[in-house]
């Protein structure tokens, strides 16, 4: 008996696209695909179609500045994107949780009002968003310093280093701040209206 030949199959994900997708092209092929990868990652479905739909905004806002030839390529971006996405999300939670844990064991008398709180929660992510672009000793001896008051023989001594460095790394950290606050201001200034 003569086997069939065999017949080319091409995978739908491998097969290129003919030019660069257009977004509509892009969330009809992948929104459904990185939904249900982001709900298996996270384990809740509401989470997974928040992070998704802010990731095609991302797109939207930023284009990938290359493109995509195929669906594979394409997928393996959202996925990086997804993933960083998704350590974010991680991190605002513990930093929220950290918060209602420092709130809960205040005497009720002294809690602050739900704007204050939502203000300083915000200031705290703002803060660790700065402090993740350092290296690790840099954003310790600036927290150290900065929030606990500490000197900087006191911080070098915790951390194994010496107040020269930790003079450095505080100043690094201030340059950080800096930058991001007059990123901020820049941009505020972009969308004010002219006069």
């Amino acid at each position: 008996m003569k086997t069939p030949p065999e017949r080319s199959i091409v995978n739908a994900a491998q097969s290129p696209y003919l030019s660069s997708p257009s977004i509509d092209t892009l969330y009809t092929d992948h929104h459904a695909w990185l939904r249900a990868w982001l709900q298996r990652r996270l384990g809740n479905a509401a989470d997974a179609a928040d992070l998704a739909h802010e990731a095609f905004l991302r797109l939207i806002l930023k284009p990938a500045s290359r493109g995509f030839n195929s669906k594979i390529e394409a997928r393996a971006y959202l996925r990086t994107m997804a993933q960083g996405m998704c350590v974010n999300l991680w991190r605002r939670r513990e930093i929220e949780q950290a918060w209602l844990d420092t709130l809960a064991a205040q005497p009720q008398g002294f809690a602050p009002s739900a704007e204050r709180q939502a203000t300083v929660l915000q200031a705290l992510q703002e803060i660790a968003e700065l402090l993740m672009g350092l290296p690790g000793k840099a954003a310790q001896a600036f927290l150290m310093s900065a929030v606990c008051g500490m000197t900087a023989a006191e911080v070098g001594s915790e951390l194994g280093v010496s107040s020269r460095m930790v003079r450095k790394y505080v100043a690094q950290a201030m340059l950080r701040c800096m930058q991001a606050h007059a990123a901020h201001t820049a941009a505020a200034l972009r969308q004010a209206p002219m006069p």
